[in-house]
């Protein structure tokens, strides 16, 4: 491009000076990041070549890793082919052939696809189905949607409105109104000697004593990831999805579980909901590892039994008028049908299922330093959450800053983390190997020791 440069330096000020990233700091300027410059398999290169583990997994999505030519070629070849149709006129082969798919690998009957352009959309229009689903059935004030504290479920507005995570809320407005967040599930946080299944008793009761004081005729839904993942890595206790979902129905509330890290074999299984949590939710939202990054693209499962009631004889003139430009965009499902293609042929799955207990065993060793309060994971997903305080509230700012300086200090050695506050969050591509993983948790290692010196609690 004519007066561009592609220097290092030069792309940085270009990034600086006119990209405003996802949850840009207003405070003094742009943040000065690496450039990424290529990517192979786990692994992403700087533009000093420098080769760096991809911790986070991009952001939870790169499942079957980087330069895989396959992908590129479905690409290439689904753009000659057709590049682009409207979704309101025509159908194409790649998004019915997709839609097939998602039917066949989803739990139970959800046997409906709605294609979105991410995950923020995704839970989006399953909300806006909420809304549909409940004006038909002549219930126009069943319209709100339960959440849980800590939760994320996207940026877009009613996507937001539902999200827990007190950061994702700052200086923006949110629905306020159809939006009801119960408290944080993350069981570290029960009462000395209250056992799990008591915690998971108080968190279901949470969700019925919501829905009755809000009043059943009132609530809609009740969103969930079966794993809080931009939370914290937040493992509810065992059994609490299907208690929740048991609560759920028998009040005539929906339960959308959101799917968008955990799908797509982060967990081990296409879907985590029923393989994992013994649950078949009314909805299923998912992205991120639907087409391992290579481009974007979501999807609302919805289910035969919800569909039931307001299809068919009796709705003449009645349409779901919810929809994107790039709803089903032929080249970003032809992506996603390769990249379940691979994962099949490569059983990926079952590699995930083989490895995680070594990759969970890794994590939890990192819980022997004096700085670490905790480590959880399961699966391909984990979290180190770090304790400089030592009992002195005057050094708590020292816990905000823990990941950010984990992170600075994986990066010198070679390991991208994603820092949150306190914690550490990663879900590498799950083609990850022993020797990978060996690799990605003893710079992890190192760079909690150093900051353990800094700081005097090694």
């Amino acid at each position: 491009m004519t007066g561009l440069s592609n220097s290092a330096a030069v792309i940085r000020e270009y990034d600086n000076k006119h990209y405003m990233h996802p949850w840009e700091s207003m405070e003094d300027g742009r943040a000065d990041r690496t450039i990424s410059a290529r990517a192979e398999g786990i692994y992403i290169y700087d533009q000093d070549g420098k080769k760096l583990i991809d911790g986070p997994g991009g952001m939870w999505c790169t499942q079957i890793g980087y330069g895989r030519q396959e992908i590129a070629d479905a690409i290439s070849e689904q753009v000659m082919q057709l590049s682009y149709h409207s979704p309101w006129n025509t159908a194409s082969e790649p998004s019915a052939l997709l839609a097939r798919k998602l039917a066949e690998l989803a739990p139970g009957d959800l046997n409906t696809v709605f294609f979105t352009t991410g995950g923020s959309t995704a839970v989006d229009t399953a909300m806006r189905f909420v809304h549909f689903y409940n004006n038909r059935l002549g219930r126009p004030d069943k319209k709100i949607v339960i959440s849980r504290q800590k939760a994320y479920h996207g940026s877009t507005y009613l996507a937001a409105s539902v999200t827990g995570k007190e950061r994702s809320k700052s200086w923006f407005d949110i629905d306020t109104d159809q939006a009801h967040l119960l408290p944080d599930v993350n069981p570290n946080l029960r009462p000395e000697g209250m056992d799990l299944e008591a915690w998971c008793d108080l968190k279901v009761a949470d969700l019925e004593n919501a829905i009755i004081e809000l009043g059943p005729d009132k609530v809609g839904a009740f969103i969930a990831e079966p794993i809080l993942a931009s939370g914290g890595v937040i493992i509810p206790p065992p059994g609490y999805h299907k208690k929740c979902l048991e609560v759920c129905h028998a009040h005539d509330v929906l339960y959308i579980s959101d799917e968008v890290v955990t799908g797509f074999g982060r967990l081990g299984h296409w879907f985590a909901s029923e393989d994992v949590f013994d649950i078949v939710p009314d909805m299923i939202t998912c992205a991120k590892g639907l087409t391992s990054g290579y481009l974007p693209l979501g999807a609302c499962l919805i289910s035969d039994r919800i569909l039931a009631p307001i299809t068919g004889e009796g709705q003449e003139g009645v349409m779901f008028s919810n929809g994107y430009t790039y709803s089903g965009h032929p080249v970003s499902c032809a992506a996603a049908l390769k990249n379940i293609e691979i994962m099949e042929r490569e059983n990926i799955l079952q590699h995930v299922r083989d490895i995680s207990p070594y990759f969970l065993e890794r994590l939890n060793a990192l819980g022997a330093s004096p700085i670490i309060a905790d480590t959880r994971g399961v699966g391909l997903v984990g979290c180190v959450e770090g304790r400089l305080t030592a009992g002195d509230e005057s050094r708590l700012a020292l816990d905000q800053k823990f990941g950010s300086r984990i992170d600075e200090k994986c990066e010198e050695l070679g390991l991208i983390v994603r820092p949150l506050l306190n914690m550490c969050v990663f879900s590498p591509p799950l083609i990850i190997t022993r020797q990978q993983i060996d690799d990605m948790f003893d710079i992890l290692g190192r760079a909690i020791e150093t900051l353990a010196r800094e700081t005097g609690e090694s």
